[in-house]
């Protein structure tokens, strides 16, 4: 009998056209309507995770990704789309839903649950704009190159990603 160790293939990626807008510190929830209870979004994981609005600026679109703090898990990697209905039902807990979850996010506190949803509205915003599909012309620019941090893309990989911050010349 051949054994083969387990492998874990990571893609690394360079891209540029995936930033964060906002990172806050939120417990993610799901409504479960058996028990009619908030929830964990992943059963015996609850706690803090660090939760970012990442904006890829290629095709314009935004996802909401959470990443546990205790064990760097992701939780939730969300694609915002347009009309999504955003409630900020108190100060600290916001919630939004799908046609099959509806997710929740308890803040660590009001700061942050005030930066995450200037970030979500501005998600939303664009994403409503008749002209959001257009795209920027700059004529010159000198880019900045920053290492980040790991981040899993839309289908599941960890990609490995640097910052780009352009000044405009």
């Amino acid at each position: 009998m051949l054994c083969v160790p387990h492998i874990t293939l990571t893609w690394t990626s360079l891209s540029s056209s995936e930033q964060s807008i906002c990172q806050a510190r939120a417990s993610v929830m799901v409504y479960d309507d058996a028990s009619k209870k908030w929830v964990p979004i992943k059963p015996g994981q609850q706690g803090f995770s660090r939760i970012n609005i990442y904006h890829n600026t290629a095709n314009n679109t935004f996802r909401v990704v959470g990443v546990k703090l205790q064990d760097q898990q992701v939780v939730i990697n969300y694609s915002i789309v347009k009309g999504l209905k955003y409630n900020q039902a108190t100060p600290t807990f916001h919630q939004w839903r799908d046609a099959r979850q509806v997710y929740g996010l308890n803040f660590a506190s009001k700061e942050e649950a005030t930066t995450f949803s200037n970030a979500m509205l501005f998600a939303l915003n664009v994403l409503s704009s008749p002209d959001s599909g257009g795209e920027v012309s700059v004529t010159s620019a000198t880019l900045t190159f920053t290492p980040w941090h790991r981040v899993p893309t839309e289908s599941g990989e960890a990609w490995n990603l640097i910052m780009v911050s352009s000044t405009s010349g």
